[in-house]
Formats: C-alpha cells, structure tokens, sequence
C-alpha cells in the first residue's frame, strides 16, 4: 500500500499498528533491542510517535487520528524499515528496571539481565544493608548505575566508561532520574582512572563481542557504537583485564559480577580451575558470572599468566 493510500484509509491507532506489524515481517527487519516481534515493535513506535504511553487502555485502540498524526506515525515506521535503526534510537528512549532512560547511538541500548540481580539487591550473594559503594564498569547510558542507585538508596556509585560521548549521555540519565548526589560519573579505561578506590559490589556489562559474532551482527546492532561491542577474537580482552585488576578495588566481602554474553564458552575453557558462578535469569539472558572477592584474590595471578 503506497503511503499516501495508507494515510488515507488507515484511520485508527489500531489500523496503523496493524499496518506497521505487516511491513515489518514483509521488511524482514531483526528484533532485540526491547521487543522480540513485529506486533510489539509497531505498537511501541506507534504509540510512542503520538505521546501515548506504551500501555493503553483497549478502548483507545479505535481512535480516530488526524491526518497529521497518521503521517507521523507511517513515516516513523518507514524510518525503522528503511535505516534498520533500532527503535530505541528512533525514540531517543529505552526503558530498564521500569525507568526510562535517554538514548543515542552514543551508547548501547539497554538490555542487559544483570537489571534482575539489581532488583533482588544481589541476593543472596552479598548482605544489602553492607552495601556502601558500587562501581558500574562500562557504564554507557549509565541505566545499570542509576538502577543501583535506586535499589541502594544509601550507597555511593560510581559509573565509570573510557567513552566521553557515552558519559555525555549517562550525564542525562543521572540529572533525568534526579541522581546527581549519588552517582559519580567518571571518564576511566577501566579502572585507570579509579586507584584506590573499594568498592561492595563491582558490575560491568563490557565490550564482550568475539570477531566472528561482530562479522554476523544483523544490520540493526551495527548502529551501537563498536566500542561498546568488540572486544577481541574471543571476545575477552576487557573481561581478563577486569579479572586481573578487580582484587585491588573490592572490599573483602565484596562480589564481582560481570557479563560476558556468547564468550562464556571461551572464558571456561581458558579458566577452567575458576568457580564461577554463571547466574541464571527468569526473564532470560545469559553469560552473567559471578565471583566473590576471596575467589578474585585467590585466582589473581592465573587471570595474568593466562592473559598477561
């Protein structure tokens, strides 16, 4: 149906979802950056394009639209068809832990399962009430920071990222959610920039993707910044850096929880003397391990002979 035919005859918001859904599957585009099919994909660009929020009632569905809004709508649509940019960027908005956060092809969008941990306040492997300090290595859009904040309302965070531009966007994110006094955002490769600090609980979701999964990306992820993806031929040139230097920067009781998605497989078979613990998650996603500070210290100096 040629554009100007669908701004005519589409009248409702139900008609435009409907529209979007079929040109979607027709268009072949991928999905996962906050749905998983075409149905949802459309509703959310839909309702998001006429300042709806992304739960309605029923009812609404069968409204009527002007002809203005109709167009909007079927030339965002089009937009997400034609560039393959995923719709969090379309939207300039992702939402994680129920908040809504800013985003730009500065940073990755939102997705990660460690958002779970953060809601069961990282039990049963640490006591909540001793939680003073967190540190979000590879912060990005800061959301995994600003989510701590919110569950430890009386701990310290630091968000930390060696990207500028992505911290321009956590800087949002932390003023967007009022965080200002609670996270400190910090320019670091790694924890260069962090000496001397401890930390209860360190968490990072860093670059993670291996050379052969970074040639296979769908069109879609090729819009995230490749900074915050790549990550070497295994995919663990940060992880085994972190590993190495994490002993310094936690408190004795303190865990170490990192992502490392699809190069869990490579990091076991390197490692295979280390205890870690690979979480599990209701809502999915994987490669999540877990370490206690004992377990990093005690296997400090095998993480530098095998990845020195």
């Amino acid at each position: 149906m040629p554009h100007a035919q669908a701004i005519n005859e589409l009248r409702s918001i139900r008609d435009l979802i409907r529209w979007g859904t079929s040109r979607f599957n027709e268009a072949g585009i991928y999905f996962g950056h906050g749905t998983d099919n075409a149905l949802d994909e459309a509703a959310w660009l839909t309702l998001h394009s006429l300042h709806l929020p992304p739960v309605m009632p029923e009812r609404y569905l069968d409204c009527a639209l002007t002809v203005a809004e109709r167009e909007t709508v079927i030339q965002v649509l089009q937009r997400r068809i034609d560039t393959r940019l995923p719709a969090p960027y379309l939207t300039n908005e992702a939402w994680y832990g129920g908040m809504p956060f800013y985003v730009d092809e500065r940073v990755l969008i939102p997705r990660s399962p460690i958002l779970e941990l953060i809601e069961a306040h990282f039990a049963p492997w640490i006591d909540p009430d001793k939680v003073w300090n967190i540190l979000d290595l590879c912060t990005g859009s800061g959301c995994i920071a600003i989510t701590c904040a919110a569950a430890f309302p009386d701990a310290q965070v630091d968000a930390a990222d060696i990207s500028a531009e992505a911290l321009a966007v956590a800087q949002i994110n932390v003023e967007r959610h009022h965080m200002q006094e609670q996270v400190r955002l910090v320019e670091s490769d790694l924890f260069g920039a962090l000496t001397g600090r401890r930390y209860d609980i360190i968490v990072s979701n860093p670059p993670y993707v291996d050379s052969q999964d970074m040639a296979s990306l769908p069109a879609e992820f090729r819009h995230e910044p490749e900074l915050a993806l790549a990550a070497g031929d295994d995919g663990l040139d940060l992880v085994f850096t972190i590993l190495h230097q994490a002993m310094y920067h936690l408190e004795p009781h303190g865990i170490l929880v990192v992502e490392v998605g699809n190069s869990r497989e490579a990091l076991e078979e390197l490692l295979p003397e280390v205890p870690f613990v690979w979480l599990e998650f209701e809502r999915g996603g994987e490669g999540v391990f877990l370490l206690t500070a004992e377990q990093v210290a005690e296997f400090h100096e095998l993480f530098r002979l095998v990845r020195p």
